[in-house]
């Protein structure tokens, strides 16, 4: 199997799990702008970075999350208000996964 192929199989895939129909255009054009984008993370990954000063970036480590505190929120009733269908104490959504 030539690898064009495998990556036209990975077109699919991913448009699958988006659940995505895509015809044979829309694979070829995805296909080319995949091929470019992987295209580009390679010639990132060949440079030289040895020598970049990162004295001046911010820190990875900071932690700027706010401290976990309990609040007041809605009452089931109030949310349940607000909801385009409900049942037995619970918002009813569609089904999304096949049977």
């Amino acid at each position: 199997m030539s690898s064009e192929r495998t990556e036209q199989i990975d077109v699919r895939y991913v448009a699958k799990l988006a659940r995505i129909d895509l015809n044979e255009a829309e694979c070829a054009t995805f296909q080319e702008q995949l091929s470019a984008i992987l295209g580009y993370i390679d010639t990132l990954k060949d440079l030289d970075l040895d020598a970049t000063d990162t004295e001046g970036l911010p820190a990875v480590d900071d932690n700027y999350l706010r401290e976990d505190v309990s609040r007041p929120s809605l009452s089931q009733k109030d949310l349940l208000i607000n909801a385009p269908e409900s049942a037995k104490g619970q918002i009813r959504v569609p089904k999304v996964v096949d049977a």
